[in-house]
């Protein structure tokens, strides 16, 4: 009966307490997938920089731009408008892949959008890179602005 018979139901009960509290777990997808979705007629939202943009993006239909951080003289800082950014350009209900230069922004990216609401936002594991290792299409030109994109567009 020792404390071994106290402990564990209060472990087992934080445990289920912080899994259920946690809301919705990132998906994670390799590029293959995810060039399967965005084939499928799913969203894509690169949160790169605007100049990783420029230099070359995945080449999909439904494309934007909005960068989950900026680089300035102290580093890079998250991008205060992101979700207000994300949010008057996609409905909360769209269908989304998620996608940086390693996967790394993108996953964070991705879990806040989660945290919003969002219901199908996807993480693309190992970002542009591993797109362009893969050889899938790529296209380099200016992005538009977030404001010029029409809300159809995804």
């Amino acid at each position: 009966m020792g404390v071994s018979m106290v402990v564990f139901p209060c472990v087992l009960f934080l445990s289920l307490l912080i899994f259920c509290s946690s809301g919705s777990e990132v998906v994670t997808i390799d590029v293959t997938e995810a060039k399967n979705l965005l084939q499928s007629g799913y969203g894509y939202i690169d949160v790169r920089t605007v100049e990783e943009y420029k230099q070359g993006h995945v080449d999909t239909e439904k494309i934007i731009n909005i960068p989950y951080m900026f680089d300035t003289p102290e580093g890079r800082v998250k991008n205060p408008e992101f979700l207000k950014q994300v949010s008057a350009v996609c409905k909360k209900d769209d269908s989304l892949v998620i996608g940086c230069l390693k996967g790394i922004r993108s996953l964070d990216a991705t879990a806040d959008l989660l945290t919003i609401g969002f219901k199908n936002v996807t993480n693309m594991a190992g970002g542009y890179l591993a797109w362009v290792e893969k050889g899938f299409p790529v296209k380099m030109e200016e992005p538009a602005k977030v404001e010029e994109k029409q809300r159809e567009e995804l």
